[in-house]
């Protein structure tokens, strides 16, 4: 094709929002923007509209959009070294694992693309670990409803959602479901058959809900009573969100396997699963693999990632910025009538709906867009905020004034 050509071919292509529901798989329902530019907290739409981002690209971004530390490794990294495959050893994934063995008390680790990958690795990894200790039956995997663990169909079966998991025929079996924070329903479906227990330290999709002190400790004394492994998935409260590098140091709960992606990759997608030496040897050569898991190019990324964001330094801003978002998303409940309570841990945090206003959250989501400031939903009832870990306290003081401004709006609107 000639140039001239070509650039014409280039000029006749508009891209809308409206081309996302003429190309896509209707999976998704954006926001009725285009984006086309991210700096730090500040995200730019196609009107050249400029909006406070709270979402963090789903608790992702940890350095916020576009970070010159990110622009400098990529650059670097991209002249060196982007793909080569399992087949052979890497400098790049090696000094990630190596750095992740410094920073955490795991000594093996397993890379993937993203959460869900990992959350599928750890399972598999805990179901090879019972049948080759104690024999085939040992394998259910008991997990808390309302939970969220990924999309694969293994994953999303053990989140225990039914919207999600329902439509597509038999379901994996071996997986059953209690109530988070009720240590009694644990204790009655707990068994010899029982080979893991997996949580999120905090419910993520769920609602922003936090497990209640001493919880994990009696779930975790649970799980060993009967030779079964204690899995947390911190694919969202991982990588500095909660103000720890993970959140279950908040508890001192170590798990047996530690899932983690989003931050670790500060926008880029990776995913990781941590275990000790013992555990990680029973899944042998040929048990598990992935073409770009440890890809060259995004561990040297997550490398200074990790290096940035588990500084004691970094690790007090945030706590900083997250005492100041509390604070502040605490002043906007007690003001509106649409908030009930705020809850969560860290930079990850919930705005609940009272409970006249419950499944109204997405309503409210889309309606704050027109305030310039971009938050999340965690269920029907709650809206969830999830910021870029170093943005500015400024900003959150802005953007938690938008919000605020914004439920006034939408409660004289709608006469509440």
């Amino acid at each position: 094709m000639a140039p001239a050509q070509r650039r014409q071919d280039k000029q006749k292509m508009k891209i809308t929002r409206a081309t996302f529901d003429e190309c896509m798989f209707p999976c998704y329902t954006p926001l009725d923007l285009l984006l086309v530019k991210g700096k730090g907290a500040v995200l730019t739409d196609s009107e050249g509209r400029t909006y406070l981002d709270l979402t963090a690209g789903i608790a992702v971004n940890s350095l916020g959009h576009c970070p010159k530390l990110l622009n400098k490794v990529l650059k670097k990294q991209s002249r060196t070294l982007i793909h080569c495959s399992n087949i052979f050893a890497n400098k790049y994934t090696l000094t990630l694992a190596k750095t992740l063995q410094e920073k955490t008390p795991f000594e093996r680790f397993f890379f993937v693309n993203s959460g869900a990958e990992a959350n599928e690795a750890a399972l598999k990894l805990a179901r090879r670990y019972a049948f080759d200790k104690y024999g085939a039956e040992k394998a259910d995997i008991i997990s808390f409803s309302h939970s969220f663990h990924g999309r694969t169909f293994f994953t999303v079966t053990v989140g225990g959602q039914d919207k999600y998991s329902d439509g597509f025929g038999p379901k994996p079996g071996a997986v059953i479901h209690v109530p988070f924070n009720d240590i009694e329903a644990l204790k009655q479906v707990l068994s010899d058959k029982t080979c893991a227990i997996i949580a999120e330290p905090v419910q993520g999709e769920g609602g922003i809900i936090p497990a209640e002190p001493g919880f994990l400790a009696q779930v975790k004394e649970l799980a060993h009573s009967v030779n079964a492994l204690l899995i947390f998935d911190e694919v969202q409260t991982g990588n500095a969100r909660t103000g720890k590098l993970y959140a279950w140091e908040h508890s001192g709960v170590q798990p047996d396997i530690l899932t983690t992606a989003k931050g670790l990759g500060g926008g880029l997608p990776i995913g990781a699963v941590m275990t000790s030496a013992e555990i990680a040897s029973h899944f042998g050569p040929g048990t598990h693999g992935s073409t770009f898991g440890g890809n060259p190019l995004i561990c040297a990324a997550a490398t200074e990632i990790l290096k940035e964001i588990s500084s004691d330094k970094f690790l007090s801003k945030v706590n900083e910025r997250a005492e100041l978002l509390t604070a502040e998303l605490n002043k906007i409940a007690d003001k509106s009538p649409l908030i009930a309570k705020v809850r969560g841990l860290g930079l990850l945090q919930g705005l609940v709906l009272a409970e006249e206003y419950a499944g109204k959250a997405g309503e409210i989501q889309r309606f704050l867009v027109n305030y310039g400031v971009l938050c999340l939903t965690a269920g029907g009832s709650v809206l969830r905020i999830a910021p870029p870990l170093n943005i500015k306290k400024s900003q959150l003081r802005q953007a938690c004034a938008k919000i605020a401004e914004g439920l006034e709006d939408y409660s004289r609107i709608h006469q509440i």
